[in-house]
């Protein structure tokens, strides 16, 4: 059974960077298979991770579509088979881990049809894993109406400020609204200078989220990010890894 990680937050605030280093923990703290998952429609997990990426869920239901309308569908595949082989073949293979991207679907239209479909292979594909790792935008609609598997744990990113927070209580609020099936839910305070994430701490506790750790603001990642580098070169003796790190090593053992 594979155990499910996820991130939320609004835009901006480090949440991609911080499921990034959550893969790269665990290629170094398991060596286990594991699945990323980028569902947010502004695809950059892949650029975190350092891998290019050939196919998005979006852009596959677009293909499979005008294919099935011009009736050249393969070997007589039904619609179901040719987006499972289209679904396979889009997954990026790359060292310690595989990477399924949502993207943004090609033609007009809301994001509805591509939310179903990468929430569908998540479920199916997460037994083939010990991990899975989703990067979520700030809704829910990726994580609605799950079924097959719970979601062990959702990380709330905030930064510290008023924006932030009032989103992280939004999708805490959003989350029990839909009954979602989480086990725990953390809220983690990004990009933190001195002593600035004490007072919100304080408050977030008082609206019972759990906050699993003040990640520092840094500036070698601001610079690697500037450079287009992934977080597997951020140095380990890195102050936010670290604390990232500390807070993975609390809450998922």
């Amino acid at each position: 059974m594979s155990q499910i990680i996820a991130f939320s937050g609004k835009g901006g605030t480090g949440k991609t960077t911080l499921a990034g280093l959550t893969v790269r923990y665990l290629i170094e703290k398991t060596g286990k298979a594991i699945l990323a998952v980028d569902a947010d429609s502004n695809s950059c997990l892949n650029e975190a991770l350092g891998v290019s990426v050939h196919a998005t869920i979006g852009g596959i239901r677009e293909s499979a579509l005008a294919t099935i309308r011009a009736g050249q569908r393969p070997g007589g595949m039904s619609t179901d088979e040719l987006f499972d082989y289209q679904v396979q073949t889009s997954i990026v293979e790359a060292k310690g881990f595989d990477l399924l991207v949502m993207g943004r679907p090609e033609g007009p239209g809301c994001y509805c049809a591509a939310n179903n479909i990468i929430r569908k292979y998540t479920d199916k594909m997460a037994d083939d894993y010990s991990y899975v790792v989703i990067d979520n935008e700030a809704g829910m609609e990726h994580l609605s109406r799950r079924t097959t598997h719970k979601v062990g744990v959702m990380f709330i990113v905030s930064d510290p400020t008023i924006k932030g927070i009032k989103t992280a209580r939004r999708i805490n609020e959003l989350i029990e609204e839909l009954g979602l099936d989480i086990v725990n839910r953390r809220l983690i305070i990004n990009r933190v200078k001195a002593d600035e994430g004490s007072a919100l701490k304080e408050a977030d506790e008082a609206d019972d989220l759990t906050v699993a750790g003040l990640i520092p603001e840094d500036g070698v990642i601001s610079s690697l990010d500037l450079r287009g580098r992934p977080v597997f070169d951020i140095p380990a003796e890195s102050a936010s890894l670290q604390a990232v790190y500390s807070v993975l090593d609390t809450v998922l053992y």
